[in-house]
């Protein structure tokens, strides 16, 4: 069956908020509410590296989460400065970066490690009496990064980067010689499993972490290789509930000179242009959604964050403070250059 695209509700946020991102400022670390321009309009002191941002638009509900293997998350509103909430991971558990709220904003859906058993879950919280957790789903695999809720209001994508770690070891890959990366599709009401996507057994040290929907019903993934760099494969491609995991088969091989990395992953606002960054090549592949084809891209060194934007214009994050509006296959619209700000490596647009 065919998908729709992620949900995107109207975002009532303070005025003239239109981006959120994590970023480091000088020594501290910090939440960035920005302006169209990439202003900061407002920021929120975290007390370690955060990594990407849940966004309920109706409601104004915000959690930016730890890096993995991180154990705390922040709730924010952007429609006020209401002061934030934290919560953390329970016993045995660690968050992996990412999140993703139900249609109605009253869940919140976070990808998370069962330490002990090495495998993945989904915690499930109660995003309106204060973010206590209510239970659990498991993701069907190792290592679950990105979430998304596609748009039916039911679905919920989940990229398994087939990865174990454990907060003691930090960043630690424990289980490079048996990773299963895979994609899964998992009823968010039920918790029961529609589809399960794995790659062949030459590329199971392709990491799955970032996804993104596209207008066709397919979700789009980044992928980052643990394997030699001399076999570096493709990093991107997609899949759906009913088809099967396909990379993208450019007239040059792309993978190696990608540097095997794919940091984020958005699509436009109609889902007809995918765009991946690859931030240790300072690259952005902007890919035609339907043909699967790289139709254009550009550079920026360290690039990671990317919005998709009405009238097919992407927003552009470096880890060096860039902030940029570009189109794909067009000069740079505009460029801002915030002193002394090193953008995380995700970009969420509120409007």
């Amino acid at each position: 069956m065919a998908l729709p695209a992620v949900l995107r509700g109207t975002a009532h946020a303070e005025p003239g908020v239109t981006f959120v991102s994590a970023a480091k400022r000088g020594d501290a670390f910090t939440v960035l509410l920005l302006g169209h321009d990439g202003s900061i309009i407002r920021e929120l002191p975290l007390a370690a590296r955060g990594h990407d941002i849940a966004l309920h638009g109706p409601s104004g509900r915000a959690v930016v989460f730890a890096r993995r293997p991180g154990t705390f998350a922040v709730a924010f509103e952007t429609v006020s400065t209401r002061e934030p909430q934290i919560f953390t991971a329970s016993e045995g558990r660690h968050f992996y970066g990412h999140g993703a709220f139900s249609s109605d904003g009253r869940l919140l859906y976070v990808s998370e490690n069962d330490i002990a058993n090495a495998v993945g879950v989904i915690g499930i919280y109660d995003a309106v009496s204060g973010y206590q957790r209510i239970g659990e789903m498991p993701s069907f695999g190792v290592g679950p990064h990105e979430i998304i809720l596609l748009g039916d209001g039911k679905t919920l994508a989940v990229a398994n980067g087939g990865i174990d770690t454990v907060p003691e070891a930090g960043r630690e890959n424990l289980n490079l010689d048996n990773m299963e990366p895979s994609l899964v599709f998992i009823d968010a009401g039920n918790g029961v499993l529609l589809a399960k996507h794995t790659l062949a057994a030459e590329l199971a040290q392709l990491s799955i972490r970032h996804i993104a929907p596209d207008a066709q019903g397919r979700v789009w993934f980044g992928g980052q290789w643990e394997g030699d760099a001399s076999a570096t494969p493709e990093l991107i491609g997609c899949a759906g509930c009913d088809q099967g995991l396909k990379l993208i088969t450019p007239s040059n091989a792309l993978g190696a000179s990608l540097k095997g990395y794919i940091g984020s992953v958005a699509a436009s606002v109609d889902g007809a242009i995918i765009a991946a960054s690859a931030p240790k090549a300072g690259r952005v592949l902007y890919i035609d959604s339907r043909s699967g084809n790289v139709v254009a891209e550009s550079t920026l060194k360290d690039g990671c964050g990317i919005a998709g934007e009405a009238g097919g214009t992407f927003a552009v994050t470096s880890g060096l403070g860039a902030f940029r509006h570009e189109t794909p296959g067009a000069p740079v619209l505009s460029e801002t250059m915030l002193a002394d700000i090193a953008f995380d490596n995700h970009l969420r647009r509120l409007i």
